[in-house]
């Protein structure tokens, strides 16, 4: 099954939605979801319907690396 991005995150089907341990308490989370085909779903905790954004599983590990390596530190800080 083909997914689109933006598609409503309800649309997905039956998937188990993760965040991390570390999320902030007040539910303003970022959750992600593997999907049937091995493709990863991310969407926002404080809108469980909402678009969703699909990725496939080499973006995610391109993005995860690039996290690990402090590439994006500087939005955050």
């Amino acid at each position: 099954m083909e997914h689109r991005n933006g598609a409503s995150a309800g649309g997905l089907g039956p998937v188990a939605w993760r965040k991390s341990r570390v999320s902030n308490p007040s539910g303003d989370c970022v959750e992600l979801a593997e999907l049937g085909g091995g493709d990863i779903a991310v969407r926002n905790s404080r809108d469980p319907d909402g678009p969703a954004l699909v990725y496939t599983r080499t973006e995610m590990s391109a993005f995860l690396c690039g996290a690990r390596l402090g590439e994006f530190d500087d939005l955050i800080s």
